[in-house]
């Protein structure tokens, strides 16, 4: 196991890490009315939103679509053909196979039955963003919103944490709390920084090396990794910045990496990726600062024994 010193602070972010990086009210009650005692549970009628063409789009609430639309083995939505067994149950096409043709509800042999009634209410909804609790208000067709929720600005963000694929997901402050408190991930507030990073063995070259540091300029959250792989067989060390937020906002930044040593220097300028792109899609396509193991060594100077290369950035705002 690769060990790697701090200077004044240390990051413990992961026991699979191999860099090790040094810096240069409460609301009142409402009153209870007689009707909030009624037991009896008060159903809205469906509303109806008037659409181009004098036509116009029945709107459901989200209990009761999911009961009309989702699909009892997989839990999707169901788009067509949607298929129905002789008693009525419906699944999607995708599902027929996974239950050998037999109605996961009453048994029965489903056959070639369309339900097209099924088919054309959908066709005639308008539905909110699965986001909406998050903040988007947008309605679509049926069949637009799963495309729209592909790329929703609302849907929440994955964890950018380079030592295993955690599993979090959420907006991006929850997401900065969670890379401080889970990761132990350093957060540093300025646009401009000075890292130096130490590895005992610079021979030992993986793809599980990696370092993670947090800043916070412009009132925005971006992220530095530093990774060591194998780039074909040559042994080389990559820093790259990413963007806490969508691709569009991280255009709107530019910044700048640079190694150096001996009178010489190696400088990256670029724009930061979104941690919508996973870091490794990063990594791969080469956005970043590379540098080859030889030059890093020497660049750290001494006996070639430990690599200390300093790496030193500055992020601005494009006007």
């Amino acid at each position: 196991m690769t060990n790697f010193k701090l200077g004044k602070k240390q990051i413990h972010a992961s026991s699979s890490s191999g860099f090790q990086s040094e810096r240069m009210d409460e609301s009142p009650s409402l009153p209870m009315d007689s009707k909030s005692l009624n037991p009896k549970k008060q159903v809205q009628p469906p509303s109806k939103e008037k659409l181009p063409h004098g036509k116009s789009s029945l709107i459901l609430p989200n209990s009761d679509i999911d009961e009309l639309l989702e699909c009892p083995v997989c839990s999707n939505a169901m788009f067509p053909p949607i298929q129905q067994c002789p008693s009525g149950h419906t699944l999607c096409f995708s599902c027929k196979n996974k239950v050998n043709n037999k109605c996961p509800i009453c048994r029965k042999e489903i056959g070639n039955i369309r339900c097209l009634a099924l088919e054309k209410l959908a066709v005639s909804l308008h539905l909110p963003c699965a986001y909406h609790h998050l903040g988007c208000e947008e309605m679509f067709p049926y069949y637009s919103k799963l495309q729209h929720e592909t790329r929703c600005t609302y849907r929440p963000y994955t964890c950018p944490h380079p030592g295993s694929d955690c599993p979090f997901t959420s907006d991006s402050l929850a997401l900065l709390s969670h890379l401080r408190e889970r990761h132990k991930v350093d957060l540093q507030a300025g646009c401009t920084f000075n890292h130096r990073y130490v590895k005992q063995d610079p021979c030992s070259v993986d793809s599980c090396s990696w370092t993670l540091t947090l800043f916070n300029c412009f009132g925005q959250y971006f992220c530095l990794h530093f990774e060591a792989f194998l780039l074909g067989c040559e042994p080389v060390y990559m820093a790259f910045l990413r963007f806490m937020g969508e691709e569009s906002e991280a255009r709107r930044y530019n910044y700048c990496l640079e190694v150096g040593g001996h009178g010489r220097k190696l400088r990256w300028q670029g724009v930061p990726r979104s941690i919508r792109t996973h870091h490794r899609m990063v990594r791969d396509s080469h956005d970043g600062l590379i540098v080859h193991r030889s030059l890093a060594l020497y660049f750290s100077g001494g006996d070639q024994k430990e690599l200390k290369l300093r790496v030193s950035g500055r992020i601005w705002r494009e006007m």
